[in-house]
């Protein structure tokens, strides 16, 4: 037997354009309360360091509003799918199309074309729009809030070049391109055999050269005996980008899926310490998008049965699950990037078991 998807009917267009109307309208009410609420709050910021007012709305909140939408994707579909399917539900509706002989899977048809629009779109948002928009809201902050200038670069930067040497970095500078100290370091298993330092090293932009005047090399012999060995002159090349001299959770941020797949790629290479995070900022830009499919059957299924305190009660027990399901998502993140889970298995945890829940209450919603 062949299987046929069934065409857009007026039914069908009816729901979608609920769905979305519904989805949109509660993002802008939001966005206009979380503009002005945080407008209020970092309005000292911005008139003490001068920020211009094109630079406020183009540099800084039309490019934060892209984030919050991906952010809180889930929660407004779920409130819209609750919101116009309990008040469908209220008003019979769905009592209607059930006894007609619609089965409860071609009721969720549209639900789903409505679902698959918005997980489009958190996809585009998530992979390629958000990293561009933020590099210039960090840039924005970095210049215009009080608390994020020089915060860009942690004061000890410590990262592994490939296995085995090391590289620490203190009180690096952007602005002048200078660290208060430099130490390239080498390792068997444990124990340092060689080390080069350095204060007041200064970096070229377009050689990726380290220079300083006089630097000292440390040597250990196998018995643990120190040799030091003042020098002139440095200059240096190694390998690191200026780029993974950022803050790592930062700069991952700033990547589109194809710069961060060969970041990911390059750290692993490395050996570094940063993989667990750079995967699952990877992860996430996917599980989390998807999970739309298993909030709107969540929400189908929860709210088209009638029941006493209506759109109320569909929409308390609708956000209780899906704040629980955003908890659940920061908790098996940090498990991820502590090492404690593989990354792709912690971000796709709180999927499976929600859409254990979203199974679960299909088969009790109404047939």
């Amino acid at each position: 037997m062949k299987l046929r998807w069934p065409g857009l009917k007026i039914l069908d267009r009816y729901i979608i354009g609920k769905f979305l109307a519904t989805y949109f309208f509660a993002i802008a009410m939001i966005i206009v309360v979380v503009v002005i609420f945080d407008y209020v709050e970092k309005i000292d910021d911005f008139t003490e360091l001068k920020a211009p007012l094109k630079a406020v709305v183009f540099d800084y909140y039309l490019n934060f509003i892209p984030y919050f939408i991906n952010q809180f994707s889930g929660l407004f579909t779920f409130i819209a799918v609750i919101f116009f399917t309990s008040k469908m539900a209220y008003q019979t509706e769905i009592v209607a199309m059930l006894s007609s002989g619609m089965s409860f899977l071609r009721l969720m048809w549209p639900y789903f074309i409505g679902a698959l629009i918005i997980t489009t779109l958190s996809l585009v948002l998530s992979l390629w729009v958000i990293p561009v928009t933020q590099r210039s809201t960090v840039e924005f902050e970095s210049k215009y809030r009080k608390n994020r200038q020089n915060t860009q670069y942690d004061r000890h930067i410590y990262r592994q070049l490939e296995p085995g040497t090391f590289v620490y970095i203190r009180g690096y500078s952007d602005h002048s391109k200078q660290a208060q100290f430099f130490a390239l370091e080498h390792y068997e298993g444990s124990t340092m055999t060689q080390s080069l330092e350095a204060a007041s090293v200064k970096l070229d932009p377009k050689t990726k050269r380290w220079t300083a005047n006089r630097y000292t090399t440390r040597e250990f012999d196998s018995l643990g005996r120190e040799t030091f060995t003042p020098r002139r002159n440095l200059d240096t090349l190694i390998n690191l980008e200026i780029a993974e001299l950022g803050r790592v959770q930062d700069l991952v941020e700033t990547m589109n899926i194809s710069q961060l797949n060969e970041f990911l790629e390059q750290q692993r290479n490395k050996g570094s310490d940063s993989v667990n995070i750079i995967a699952v900022e990877r992860a996430t830009r996917i599980a989390y998008p998807l999970a739309t499919f298993i909030l709107t059957l969540i929400g189908v299924s929860l709210s088209s049965r009638k029941v006493r305190g209506g759109t109320g009660l569909h929409i308390g027990i609708g956000t209780a699950l899906c704040f629980s399901y955003i908890l659940f998502n920061r908790f098996f993140e940090e498990f991820a990037k502590s090492g404690t889970m593989p990354p792709g298995l912690a971000v796709w945890t709180p999927n499976l078991i929600y859409l254990c829940i979203a199974i679960y209450l299909y088969r009790k919603a109404p047939k």
